[in-house]
């Protein structure tokens, strides 16, 4: 990838001088102290320290443009032209911009330091999502009806609901049981799609078609088209106050 880059920087810019290369983070950290560089182009993903981390070691003594394969963790941080964010493959195209970016940048040198105080908020903001990767949710879950087993898309279930033994996993069309109990089904779904109403209940957000009173005062969760009402728990009420 290295030689890559160098070589579309020749061509989109044939007087630019590449004074070093690092093969991970720590070495860009002290390259940039020993050379001193104007620009420093920086990977996401590296050994040692990530670019992340490196660029907010290197704070205003380098401007940084990103060339990466990840394109959801700065690219509108830095998409506003304090610096640059460069997807994988580096096309000639797209660096001509970084380019024209990076001269116009070096004409207005007072704003620099600036720019680049601006750019080290940003990523220390940034450097915990990059460090900690995404959770991965539950896609599936197997369950039991009768004597046969079911692969269940978890966007197709409408609620989970626990006994002392097992938790009922209801869907449009059936009901099917697992033995893992709502609390670990909690830690292992999108919280976006499914709310914890009550210990022993998960609901699909998708599934709820409002939520009513019973004459004891309690709260309902009522189900698209099923009779079923879900009672929710005080400590859960704050879910539904802007319904």
């Amino acid at each position: 990838m290295r030689d890559q880059l160098r070589m579309r920087l020749g061509q989109v810019w044939p007087e630019l001088e590449i004074i070093g290369e690092a093969k991970n983070g720590d070495e860009a950290i002290e390259l940039v102290d020993q050379l001193k560089p104007d620009f420093t182009f920086l990977d996401i993903r590296m050994p040692g320290k990530t670019g992340m981390e490196a660029a907010s070691v290197i704070g205003n003594k380098s401007h940084i443009v990103f060339v990466t394969a990840y394109d959801a963790y700065a690219v509108e941080a830095f998409e506003r032209g304090a610096v640059d964010y460069v997807l994988k493959p580096p096309e000639q195209e797209r660096l001509q911009i970084t380019v024209d970016r990076l001269k116009t940048r070096m004409s207005k040198p007072t704003a620099a330091a600036d720019v680049n105080a601006s750019v080290t908020a940003m990523l220390s903001q940034l450097a915990e999502k990059i460090a900690t990767p995404k959770p991965a949710y539950l896609q599936w879950i197997q369950a039991s009806i009768g004597q046969d087993l079911r692969m269940i898309p978890v966007e197709e279930i409408l609620f989970f609901r626990s006994d002392e033994k097992y938790t009922c996993v209801q869907t449009e069309r059936y009901e099917a049981l697992i033995r893992k109990p709502v609390r670990d089904l909690a830690e292992e779904l999108d919280p976006a799609l499914f709310w914890q109403i009550h210990r022993a209940t998960l609901v699909n957000v998708n599934a709820i078609e409002g939520v009513t009173r019973d004459i004891r005062g309690r709260h309902l969760v009522m189900i698209k088209g099923k009779p079923d009402k879900l009672e929710v728990s005080r400590s859960f009420l704050h879910l539904f106050k802007q319904m």
